[in-house]
């Protein structure tokens, strides 16, 4: 327990370090996946083009590579200049468009567990593809996509460590700040899967509120 009591300021900004990380990444990543998945349905050819090869560009590189563009190849493309803020702002940019390619792909899969006829009758009430999309489909898509969705959110908590190895503080960052603090590893790895664990406790109790609200809501 002195691990945790005794370096309690370092322990305390390496979480926010990875919340910052995650709510930011996760929101990017939900907004534009939602996006992505809606012009992966699309009856407009080029939006389906343009969607699914960001798709498939994106989802077949190893995150680990994403960040290495990130991080060192855009920068200078950019004339940015590197200090701990855009640091954090590039990995969260590097987490968001990666795991929006799969938080596109579950919005999909929801996508097509709509019945057809209900888009049919919306367009044949006058509704434009945007209107169908947004008042009929993907409502009921996103309360089916609910398990799948929170995996996805999961996985990109997880991700976050990532993150460590391209000076962005954050708990995967923590054996190694810990160590020059003379902390015993095994303990600090030990403390740090059990606040992961408790961390993904914390998103499946929201999934199954999810679940429940939106199956009476039905």
């Amino acid at each position: 327990m002195e691990v945790i009591t005794g370096n309690l300021d370092l322990w305390g900004e390496l979480l926010v370090g990875t919340l910052i990380l995650f709510f930011a990444g996760g929101a990017l990543a939900l907004v534009l996946g939602t996006i992505v998945g809606a012009m992966r349905v699309s009856p407009v050819p080029i939006a389906r083009a343009v969607g699914g090869f960001y798709v498939g560009t994106i989802r077949n590189t190893p995150l680990t590579l994403v960040f290495f563009a990130f991080s060192f190849a855009l920068p200078p493309l950019l004339g940015l200049r590197l200090t701990a803020a855009t640091a954090i702002t590039l990995a969260v940019f590097a987490l968001g468009i990666y795991t929006a390619t799969y938080v596109a792909e579950t919005i999909r899969s929801g996508i097509n567990t709509v019945s057809v006829g209900q888009a049919e009758a919306a367009r044949a009430l006058g509704l434009t593809f945007g209107q169908v999309m947004g008042l009929v489909v993907m409502p009921q898509a996103f309360r089916s996509v609910v398990p799948p969705m929170m995996s996805v959110l999961i996985a990109l908590l997880k991700n976050t460590t990532v993150a460590a190895g391209f000076s962005v503080p954050n708990l995967g960052s923590a054996r190694n700040y810990l160590s020059e603090r003379g902390e015993n590893q095994f303990l600090v790895i030990l403390w740090l899967m059990i606040i992961f664990i408790v961390l993904v406790l914390l998103l499946s109790w929201l999934q199954r509120t999810l679940e429940n609200r939106w199956r009476i809501a039905r």
